[in-house]
């Protein structure tokens, strides 16, 4: 039990590595708060979790963002562990057909969101010198040709490097920051890239181990930088890829 006595909050957890990752801190002892977007799928995800509770928010929104936190705070007293995995993937379009509003609502998502959890959240990790886990992706680390999702892959490049300045800056306060980068893992977001057995057999070679990754095989990687297993690791960025990234 790694984590007993800790209390966490799990962006985008009703599904995916989000969800996966609840699981796992729950059965290591921490009680968790998974919020997401969707309520009715939020609600069936908590009931599938012991000692989580489900906070329906918009990560656009910064008041249902600071809900969650002081919900969390009221009910469970502090906040241990900030897992950013909340996040979008757009169509896939070369840069001059991308729509402006389209661009802005990733960004929006997938970084000036994990902005507005940190910030709000910051404050009660301070007091419990905590640890933010921030998912980015291998889409972060490389260029890949014929991806073709600039808003995406430029927000989870941003979220790399936020890691590093966040990990600094709050070292003072015994803060750890770390960022773990994925490959293609089996979940929704990946799904419609994964209709045929033509489809899964390309990006299964694409990853040099052989297949696609499982979402309980990032919640164990968020698990180690949770837990006291990294004490000294912070500003750490952890490819989660099967070597993909490293072709």
């Amino acid at each position: 039990m790694k984590l007993s006595g800790k209390v966490a909050i799990v962006t985008g957890g009703s599904r995916g590595i989000g969800f996966a990752t609840a699981r796992i801190l729950s059965e290591n002892g921490a009680t968790v708060v998974l919020t997401a977007k969707n309520q009715e799928r939020l609600e069936k995800a908590s009931s599938e979790i012991p000692n989580s509770l489900g906070i329906a928010a918009d990560i656009k929104n910064k008041n249902d963002v600071k809900n969650v936190v002081s919900k969390t705070v009221a009910k469970f007293g502090q906040i241990d562990i900030l897992v950013n995995n909340a996040g979008i993937f757009p169509k896939i379009k070369e840069l001059h057909m991308i729509d402006e509003d389209e661009w802005n609502e990733i960004l929006d998502v997938n970084l000036t969101g994990q902005f507005r959890f940190t910030k709000e959240a910051i404050p009660y990790l301070q007091k419990t010198s905590g640890s933010i886990i921030n998912i980015s992706s291998d889409a972060g680390l490389k260029a890949y040709q014929g991806f073709n999702a600039d808003a995406y892959s430029a927000t989870k490049a941003a979220l790399i490097l936020l890691t590093k300045c966040w990990a600094l800056e709050y070292a003072k306060d015994k803060i750890r920051v770390n960022c773990i980068c994925p490959g293609v893992v089996d979940t929704d977001m990946t799904k419609p890239f994964l209709k045929t057995q033509k489809d899964k057999e390309f990006m299964d070679n694409e990853h040099p181990i052989g297949r696609i990754g499982q979402p309980e095989e990032v919640g164990k990687a968020v698990l180690y930088f949770a837990s006291d297993d990294a004490s000294w690791t912070t500003g750490a960025i952890l490819a989660v890829d099967g070597g993909e990234s490293i072709k």
